[in-house]
């Protein structure tokens, strides 16, 4: 099993992560076409299914240890005050409260995720963490936090970015309200030229809310102390981060702290991070000697656990009057709450289309209101949304078809840096979904459709990383009954990450799926994998996985020769089995091979290996949608969506298509209903429930098709998988709002679309 320390490099969420990493260096055969393999691209039902069905799921949510307390976290009831004094007198005498955190007690608590610390004299937001209680019972320690008297001392605030940018604006943080004091910039050609080149100019402005996660979990940890050592359950994207964060906080060994996550229920990008709430619960904790759970609640998750930031982006686009784009410019502003968040949009515009001179600033402004978080394509959700948009007004200024002005501007290399893709089949996904829709024959020119009921069509293009990479593990241990356990060195946030593993296992060493336990989301069983986020979990995994299977493969047939006293390459490997190649009647299975050997257990390590060097690695597709507007009432309705991607290999056809429809559905929620209202005048979010917090619910749910144009990339990775979480989401919103755009010929510059924004734009 080959092996060396390499740096590598891989896309995830915001940015690129440059690691240094030991990796697999084994050459494998390329599997081929799914329809090709066994198990391996096939609609497996999860592994875990029965569990979640069946109410048996163990989600962190549930852990009751004996003698569990539990605590709960007092927010600030302002965005922009300092606490004058805590008076938790009355609180500690209510029976059965058992200790109290707050600002004066664990104020040295230093804060790794955001360079703050555990608490605050200084709350910038509504529900900014006061005190934490921990009490015999979860409706104690609520009824204990009403008995906390604070007295603040009321500061002025800001909630929106353009007013933070004000000379005379509240600041945040002394430093400022920009985070690192200046916009973010890139550019490339030159954009003056390019400018000049065009034959036409164009210039317009579109915004996008602010979004909040609202999984169904809340977000929550349990925690128990045995001696020094601490043992934690969290609802986590990333047991390893949070074990890393924890340990580092609490001054502790990092083997002397385990994490947990079995299963958990939704995430979105907000679970990515620890939570301050882990840390209080450990504290009290430890000053109790007893278990503690530690619960947000809704309101709190609408509040503190994180936000999709908003954007005001203002592009501008020079083109020829045969549609070649000559120049493009983005200037954005997102207010990403009130610690140094990222908010910006900038990757489509510099990704998707050939342009030469292009250049974007885009400003991270603080206010007073929760710190934005990694949510599901940080910033190209936003970012593809105004720039399909901007590409149709394009497209229709220079009078072409806005799918033949996409194509007319295709980039067959990476246009910032001038690397070849390891694959691209954008091509491919724009002719599967245009015929799906039936773009040439069903779109009408845009507004004239007759009646109160008008349909539209339209379309947008998705560019995301999802290559995954190294350190990624995987252990496998063969038994000697031919069972296998499989070791990741993750967590399945959902997503059938359990599952997946198994088939590439059994694909490789034709063990039944129904012989394999998968263990996931333990510290200290597993070997280290990367948090769930980015899609990068199973192109970071799977490879690790396939690496290991065919170590123990080789293992088995060296172990056969021995046995037989034949050459290995005498020897084929089928179905769990060794046979000599001329005389399949002389063979020894598993089980057997194991007991001539005296052996109870084989064990390898598998290890992902490094991305390729000198290549762009980028998932493609392109959503077409169909709607429906009611000019009326202003109604939007989504009747079909056709999704078709490049994302490389398909492990599971029917975990991908659940993912599909998952983030295609919260791409409607975006486009239609989706926004966290915030007063500014109060300073107070009004909609921190389900309630008032609009999602789609079944009824919202369109006609929905997927289509996977993508075979594998073989450059990649021994399986050739991209991840495909986030491309599903990225291209709804812009493709829905072309499609109403054509439906009424007046184009919704600014989500979510409802109906009075609808109304205005056609009678306002």
């Amino acid at each position: 099993m080959p092996r060396k320390i390499v740096k590598t490099k891989y896309f995830f969420e915001e940015d690129y992560r440059e690691t240094i990493a030991e990796v697999s260096t084994d050459k494998y055969k390329d599997w081929g076409n799914n329809d090709t393999l066994n198990v391996v691209g096939k609609a497996v039902s999860r592994i875990d299914g029965y569990d979640k069905v069946s109410g048996t799921a163990i989600y962190t949510f549930d852990v009751d240890l004996p003698g569990m307390t539990h605590a709960r976290i007092l927010g600030s009831a302002y965005p922009n005050a300092k606490i004058k004094k805590i008076n938790t007198k009355k609180a500690k005498q209510l029976d059965g409260v058992l200790e109290i955190l707050t600002f004066e007690n664990a104020a040295k608590i230093p804060w790794f995720n955001n360079s703050t610390m555990l608490f605050d004299s200084h709350v910038r937001y509504e529900g900014d963490e006061v005190a934490a209680i921990v009490a015999e019972s979860d409706s104690i320690a609520e009824e204990a936090l009403k008995l906390i008297e604070v007295e603040y001392e009321q500061l002025s605030f800001v909630t929106s970015s353009q007013d933070a940018l004000k000379v005379n604006s509240v600041k945040i943080h002394d430093n400022g309200n920009i985070v690192g004091g200046k916009p973010a910039e890139y550019d490339r050609g030159n954009i003056e030229e390019g400018f000049k080149e065009a034959d036409y100019v164009l210039e317009d402005k579109f915004e996008t809310q602010i979004a909040v996660h609202n999984s169904t979990e809340v977000h929550c940890s349990v925690v128990n102390w045995d001696g020094n050592k601490l043992k934690v359950w969290d609802s986590t994207q990333g047991v390893f981060a949070v074990r890393n964060v924890v340990s580092r906080s609490l001054g502790l060994p990092e083997s002397d702290v385990t994490v947990i996550t079995k299963y958990m229920g939704g995430g979105f990008g907000s679970k990515l991070e620890t939570g301050k709430y882990t840390i209080i619960a450990a504290l009290l904790a430890r000053d109790i000697g007893k278990p503690v759970k530690i619960t947000v609640n809704r309101k709190q998750m609408n509040l503190i656990t994180g936000n999709r930031p908003d954007s005001i982006q203002t592009l501008k686009a020079g083109i020829k009057k045969d549609g070649t784009l000559t120049a493009m410019s983005l200037t954005s502003y997102s207010a990403v709450g009130a610690y140094p968040s990222w908010g910006g949009c900038s990757g489509p515009i510099k990704g998707i289309y050939k342009c030469s001179n292009l250049k974007t600033t885009e400003y991270s402004v603080m206010i007073n209101a929760g710190r934005a978080r990694a949510f599901r394509a940080p910033g190209h959700v936003q970012g593809t949304f105004a720039l399909e948009s901007f590409i149709d007004e394009l497209a229709e200024k220079a009078g072409i078809d806005p799918l033949e002005f996409r194509l007319k501007n295709y980039s067959e290399v990476d246009p910032g840096s001038g690397s070849p893709y390891t694959t691209k089949l954008l091509r491919e996904a724009y002719k599967k979904g245009s015929e799906a829709i039936g773009w040439y024959e069903k779109r009408k020119p845009t507004g004239t459709d007759t009646g109160y009921l008008k349909r539209g069509i339209g379309m947008a293009t998705q560019i995301w990383g999802g290559s995954g990479g190294p350190p990624a593990y995987v252990t496998l241990k063969l038994n000697s009954d031919g069972s296998v356990t499989i070791l990741g060195g993750s967590q399945d946030i959902g997503t059938g990450t359990y599952t997946i593993l198994a088939q590439v296992v059994s694909e490789v060493l034709e063990i039944p799926i129904d012989r394999m336990q998968v263990i996931l989301g333990n510290t200290s069983s597993v070997p280290f994998g990367p948090e769930s986020g980015g899609s990068t979990t199973a192109p970071s995994l799977s490879p690790a996985a396939r690496d290991a299977a065919e170590q123990m493969k080789s293992k088995i047939i060296s172990g056969a020769a021995a046995v037989l006293g034949l050459p290995e390459d005498e020897l084929v490997y089928k179905e769990a089995s060794v046979y000599v190649k001329n005389d399949k009647s002389k063979s020894v299975s598993i089980p057997a091979l194991m007991h001539s050997m005296h052996e109870q257990m084989f064990i390898t390590n598998g290890a992902r290996s490094a991305n390729p060097e000198h290549y762009a690695i980028n998932s493609f597709g392109a959503h077409f949608a169909e709607v429906e507007v009611n000019t009326e009432t202003g109604k939007i309705k989504v009747l079909k969506i056709v999704a078709a991607h490049d994302i490389g290999r398909v492990l599971n056809q029917k975990t991908v298509e659940n993912q599909f429809h998952g983030g295609i559905i919260q791409g409607i929620g975006f486009a239609l209903m989706e926004e966290r209202i915030l007063d500014a005048n109060t300073g107070k979010v009004l909609n921190t429930d389900l309630h008032t917090y609009k999602i789609p619910t079944i009824k919202d749910v369109p006609e929905i098709e997927i289509y996977v144009v993508s075979k594998g990339d073989n450059l990649l990775s021994n399986t050739g998988v991209k991840g495909m979480g986030e491309p599903a989401i990225i291209p709804t919103a812009g493709a829905i709002a072309n499609a109403v755009y054509n439906a009424i010929g007046k184009r919704i510059k600014s989500l979510p679309m409802t109906p009075d924004k609808v109304l205005n734009a056609l009678y306002g």
